[in-house]
C-alpha cells in the first residue's frame, strides 16, 4: 500500500513496526530486526527507530553534541567507529529521556541511511531523505514530496 508523507500527522504518529530492517556499515551488520519503532511525520519519508539489543553497540561511541526536537526533546549522538579507526561521525541518535508522548523511543536508536553502506526494509534498499539535517529512510511504498528536496523549496 503506497503511504503518502505529506497525509503523515503532525505531531508525529509512532507506530511498532515488525518489517525487516537490516543496516550494514564498515563491512559489518550495524543492526538487524523485525522489531523497530517508524516515526511518521508531515512531508517526511518514515525514520526507524531500532532497539538497543539489536544493535552492534561495539561499534558506537558517544559523540559530542545534542540537538532539540520540539515534540520528542533533546538527542544525544553517535559515531559509528570500524575496528581499523574508520569514523561516521554523528551517524545515529537516540533520546534518553524523550517527551511523554514518544516514552517508547528512550534508548532506542535511529540513524542516517545515507551515511551508511546500506540500509533494508524487507530487503529493499532504502534511498536517505534528501539533505544533511533528515533521517528518513525512503522505500517503493512512499510518495513525496519529502522535507529537504530542493526540487520542492517550499519544503525545505
Amino acid at each position: 500500500m503506497m503511504e503518502r508523507v505529506a497525509e503523515y500527522p503532525r505531531p508525529p504518529l509512532l507506530l511498532p513496526c515488525e518489517r525487516h530492517v537490516r543496516v550494514e556499515t564498515f563491512g559489518k551488520v550495524l543492526a538487524d530486526t523485525r522489531c523497530s519503532l517508524r516515526l511518521l511525520e508531515t512531508f517526511h519519508p518514515p525514520t526507524y527507530y531500532l532497539p538497543p539489543e539489536v544493535m552492534n553497540l561495539e561499534m558506537l561511541v558517544p559523540a559530542p553534541g545534542r540537538s532539540f526536537c520540539e515534540w520528542k526533546g533533546v538527542a544525544r549522538y553517535f559515531d559509528v567507529v570500524a575496528a581499523d579507526g574508520r569514523r561516521l561521525e554523528r551517524a545515529l541518535w537516540q533520546y534518553p529521556d524523550p517527551s511523554p508522548p514518544y516514552q517508547a523511543l528512550a534508548g532506542w536508536f535511529s540513524l542516517y541511511p545515507g551515511k551508511m553502506e546500506g540500509c533494508w526494509v524487507d530487503g529493499e534498499q532504502v534511498t536517505a531523505q534528501p539533505g544533511g539535517f533528515y533521517g528518513g529512510w525512503i522505500t517503493a511504498d512512499v510518495e513525496g514530496p519529502f522535507k529537504g528536496d530542493l526540487r520542492h523549496p517550499e519544503l525545505i
